[in-house]
């Protein structure tokens, strides 16, 4: 009999926990008043009422202002007081590894960046040199940001390459010295910070579906064009990594098999037609073959982009865009999503290339998978690969045991002097961690580091 009782405890700790999660997650959206969470909830005030007491003493909700006189409660003539997410209860720090770049920002729960740091960095230097460098802009980022590393919940890299879903290992042999890589163990512990890593085309259409144009799409392709070219895919409102997370290499598929070698190592693959790389090889061979241009003799990627009226950039940009609509009517009819966004360095080039993508792929697109479906540029810009960590971790806080580690960095964040202050969490954070998850030990662990 004892052992019933236990099992019944669990379970209702498991069901409080989906409710904190489920009330946070509508005050990440917006702010609202506990009758209105009663409502979306299907649960009683008074229920509601314990789930905000609990959340506003762990620090991560706060009551603000109040509703109009439209929103007065009928029986007791008061206005309604509205509730909000404490973004500032906690942070997160970003990286974008990218194959010419470096960056790292802090973000609030919101993801909104409270300070960015940015260098030119190739990343064949290899893992340590990354590392070195990453660490001092994080340093930096925290300094202008005037954030404590206390105070950071998390860190999330962006990788331009695989990354195996059971081992975390980088799975890139382009990439020199990166190989078989555990990237979020390895900098994690330098950064002293629980570390989570991802391929940046996923992270992208994470960012696409929480911040971007077609948000809440539960069917979205997204597509990373630069120095490679990888497809994220939501399916089913769930990121799809496939059986050991190299879904989406869309780059790696071949769209002509008679034509040339490029980075894939694959003849005729999409990078080797419409990779950034390969398009500055193009123009300076047209160019020397007499088509006509403004084109200057020492070309830079930058070239393509600052004369869109230029005959050969429109040439090239229509090759592109056509060989993009030809991979991604292979996405369309493979998966059927209901929008396609293309983002990265290539998707600067605008117009010219979105019409030659439209134009390539209606054609080669049956017509129930073409119907309905836009093929966009993304509007998040450079910020897509932060947007997308901050994404990710978001989805590893909203958890049950993500929520336990966020309660105590909320009330770590709360201390204004923690050399000083004890460690020990007062009673009201204890019981709201001690709620969330009862009897489950949480994963994440910290080290000093050097940030």
């Amino acid at each position: 009999m004892p052992q019933v009782t236990e099992h019944a405890a669990l379970d209702q700790a498991a069901i409080r926990s989906r409710h904190l999660l489920q009330l946070l997650s509508r005050l990440w959206a917006g702010d609202l008043a506990r009758v209105d969470l009663a409502r979306e909830l299907h649960l009683s005030r008074s229920a509601v009422s314990s789930l905000v007491s609990e959340l506003i003493a762990a620090n991560l909700v706060k009551e603000g202002g109040v509703r109009g006189a439209e929103s007065r409660n009928v029986q007791t003539g008061r206005r309604a007081t509205l509730l909000s997410l404490n973004a500032q209860a906690a942070y997160l720090l970003a990286v974008d590894v990218g194959a010419s770049h470096l960056r790292v920002d802090v973000l609030d729960l919101r993801c909104v960046s409270l300070a960015s740091c940015q260098i030119d960095h190739d990343v064949a230097e290899g893992p340590a040199a990354t590392y070195a460098r990453v660490a001092e802009l994080s340093r930096a980022a925290l300094k202008r940001a005037g954030i404590r590393k206390t105070q950071l919940a998390l860190a999330g890299v962006s990788v331009p390459g695989p990354v195996a879903a059971h081992t975390g290992q980088v799975m890139a042999p382009h990439i020199p010295g990166w190989n078989g890589v555990n990237v979020g163990s390895e900098l994690g512990a330098l950064l002293g910070l629980p570390t989570l890593i991802e391929n940046d085309a996923n992270l992208g259409v994470l960012a696409e579906y929480r911040f971007g144009a077609h948000r809440g799409e539960p069917d979205l392709l997204y597509l990373k064009l630069a120095t490679g070219i990888g497809a994220g895919i939501m399916f089913g409102g769930q990121l799809y990594r496939g059986s050991r997370g190299g879904a989406g290499e869309i780059g790696h598929i071949a769209i002509n098999e008679q034509g040339p070698v490029g980075r894939s190592g694959s003849p005729g693959s999409l990078e080797s037609y419409a990779a950034a790389q390969v398009l500055l090889a193009m123009a300076a061979e047209r160019r020397a073959a007499g088509h006509p241009t403004r084109l200057p003799a020492q070309l830079s990627f930058a070239d393509l982009l600052a004369d869109p009226e230029d005959p050969l950039v429109q040439t090239i940009w229509r090759e592109v865009g056509h060989h993009l609509g030809v991979a991604i009517s292979t996405a369309l009819n493979l998966f059927n999503p209901g929008a396609v966004v293309l983002g990265g360095r290539l998707a600067q080039a605008g117009g010219t290339l979105l019409d030659a993508v439209r134009a390539s792929a209606a054609p080669r697109t049956m017509g129930i998978n073409h119907e309905g479906v836009s093929i966009d540029l993304s509007r998040l810009g450079a910020d897509a690969g932060v947007l997308g960590v901050g994404a990710m971790l978001l989805g590893e806080l909203l958890t049950p045991r993500g929520l336990v580690h966020l309660c105590e960095v909320s009330r770590l964040s709360g201390e204004p002097d923690p050399t000083q202050a004890s460690r020990a969490p007062p009673d009201s954070a204890r019981s709201a961690a001690s709620h969330i998850v009862h009897g489950s030990e949480f994963p994440f662990g910290s080290s000093k580091g050097v940030v």
